[in-house]
């Protein structure tokens, strides 16, 4: 098997527990946090085949951990477990970015099925499509992280630059608001937080320097424009 890596988020302990160890026996490597914003931190400096997330969890719940997984990654799979049963939630659950819904109580048996079932639907789906965004004269896949100008060889971009360019090219030749892209990545709009992003759109400046037409623009006190 693939060594795939699985982030799982589950604040029961004994739960956590065996659904780890479970995993581990079938041969995954698992990365465990215990509440959303230990498992956002974990995701913004790994990389991992899949996520599964509870929905009830401390300081950040599964839902809006999905949306901040989907500005970093697009594709990889989110499979959410859950004791909320009502339709409402499931199509919460679908709208917030997931792929699979497992309702609480489940058999280990159902949640290896699920996992691998997910698991083989995205490599078809990678294998299917490069996932390629154009920007300019440049090549940029968000999911592998990657920035590759014309024939050269692509370069490989931190997860936070990878966020930021697809954030960036989201809202291309509109204004991205500072604030909301603040809150996104770096979880508030502090001062330092403030003065870390401006180094990384400088970053992203000089990857993007060989082609004249691509611009990023500083809206002062506003946000950022990516030209393209």
């Amino acid at each position: 098997m693939e060594n795939y890596k699985i982030l799982l988020v589950e604040d029961e302990p004994f739960l956590a527990k065996v659904i780890k160890d479970s995993l581990e026996l079938k041969g995954y490597t698992v990365v465990h946090a215990c509440d959303g914003k230990k498992a956002y931190n974990s995701f913004q400096n790994d990389t991992f085949s899949i996520c599964i997330l509870d929905v009830m969890l401390p300081f950040t719940d599964g839902f809006t951990l999905a949306k901040q997984i989907r500005i970093y990654n697009t594709a990889v799979p989110i499979l959410f477990l859950t004791a909320k049963a009502n339709p409402e939630d499931v199509i919460e659950g679908y709208h917030s970015g997931g792929n699979d819904y497992l309702k609480k109580p489940f058999s280990l048996e159902e949640l290896f099925l699920r996992v691998n079932e997910l698991l083989r639907r995205n490599q078809a789906k990678a294998e299917d499509t490069a996932d390629s965004i154009i920007i300019g004269d440049y090549s940029f896949l968000s999911h592998q992280q990657t920035l590759k100008f014309k024939e050269n060889k692509a370069m490989k971009l931190s997860h936070r630059e990878a966020a930021l360019l697809l954030m960036l090219y989201k809202n291309r030749n509109s204004l991205l608001d500072r604030k909301q892209a603040l809150i996104t990545l770096w979880g508030d709009d502090s001062f330092y937080n403030t003065r870390t992003m401006d180094v990384f759109i400088s970053k992203l400046r000089k990857h993007l320097k060989h082609d004249l037409s691509v611009e990023i623009l500083n809206i002062r006190g506003v946000g950022y424009k990516l030209i393209c």
